[in-house]
């Protein structure tokens, strides 16, 4: 019996590193982007990037802090890896300047968490409301209007158009599982699932541009709304957010990374607005206060701020003791009504 011939090897591959940097400002929950430079290409926003260096960086986290302070001048405090991300397809433009020539992009996620917006010294980097990006996400003010207006609609139809009647039934239970519908509700931690759903179907303006190159078929019919929903980033540089808010949104409730977003003091009802811009809907305040006071996490400083319009407000601490014995706990979070019901 002859020998299987071989797969052909890949000759031209890189690696390229990504971060996603969150900060809540106020209510706005923030990433922070680069304005991409690519010569005779619209510039649109990216996330701050750039090709890993065997020579140079000893190690993938390395080299990434070092492409983010090169391009934004900012110094990054807590990280962790994210994701892998690989592809075929959806790396360009980005796989150019990351070293791929056009080919194949191995891209290497992580998440920055920062209590506060560093400055900014650069004109190329900017912080911008990662709503902007998934504004079908945010239903602190009730069910998103192009959710209901232009998304569902779009996926019905994509739903209905299956080839046969097993992949029409997949696709629909697909919309219901990853938006809420049809008795199962919403899930904040699905957000990297309804982006992918949204790119399959051809919704969101990316889809459309890596079609040719990822070997996507094109849709039957038309699509409303396609290619105008939610501000576009270069490459898959939105999927690589849209997994780190689902990442970070899930953590949420086992571990406490939430006070890496929080200043040296703070009232409880600024804890709940940081948790809220997170998850993107509003909690019972007194449920929260409740959860929190309990959880450990953080102690009084036995100061007050007059700065909520109202009564002083008492200002809290995290407490660091508490912090290390319950480092595999996070916070309850409680609804103060589920989207969609």
């Amino acid at each position: 019996m002859e020998n299987a011939p071989s797969p052909p090897l890949i000759s031209n591959v890189a690696i390229a590193l990504n971060a996603v940097i969150a900060v809540v400002d106020g209510d706005h929950p923030e990433v922070l982007c680069v304005r991409a430079p690519l010569e005779g290409e619209k510039r649109d926003l990216a996330l701050p990037y750039g090709p890993f260096d065997p020579e140079r960086h000893r190690t993938f986290e390395i080299g990434m802090r070092e492409w983010v302070e090169r391009q934004t001048q900012v110094t990054l405090g807590y990280v962790e890896q994210l994701y892998t991300f690989g592809d075929k397809g959806r790396e360009a433009p980005a796989a150019a300047l990351a070293g791929g020539k056009g080919e194949r992009v191995v891209s290497v996620g992580y998440l920055a968490l920062a209590p506060s917006p560093a400055e900014l010294l650069t004109a190329d980097a900017l912080w911008a409301d990662w709503y902007s990006y998934f504004p079908w996400e945010d239903w602190r003010g009730g069910e998103p209007p192009i959710l209901r207006d232009r998304i569902m609609p779009a996926l019905d139809i994509w739903a209905r158009r299956g080839k046969t009647a097993d992949v029409r039934e997949a696709r629909k239970m697909r919309v219901n599982l990853s938006f809420g519908c049809g008795g199962f509700g919403w899930e904040e931690e699905r957000t990297l699932d309804r982006y992918e759903l949204m790119y399959e179907a051809g919704i969101v303006i990316e889809a459309w541009r890596d079609r040719e190159t990822a070997g996507l078929e094109p849709p039957q019919g038309d699509i409303p709304g396609k290619g105008d929903v939610g501000v576009p980033m270069i490459s898959d540089h939105r999927r690589i957010l849209a997994t780190a808010i689902g990442r970070l949104r899930g953590k949420l409730k086992y571990r406490p990374v939430i006070f890496e977003m929080m200043g040296a003091s703070f009232t409880l009802l600024q804890l709940q607005r940081t948790v809220e811009a997170i998850v993107g809907f509003e909690f019972h305040k007194q449920n929260f206060r409740r959860s929190v006071e309990k959880s450990g996490f953080v102690e009084p400083t036995g100061e007050s701020t007059g700065e909520t319009g109202g009564r002083p407000a008492a200002l809290f601490r995290v407490d660091r003791a508490g912090l290390k014995d319950r480092a595999a706990a996070g916070l309850a979070i409680p609804r103060l009504r589920r989207p969609g019901d």
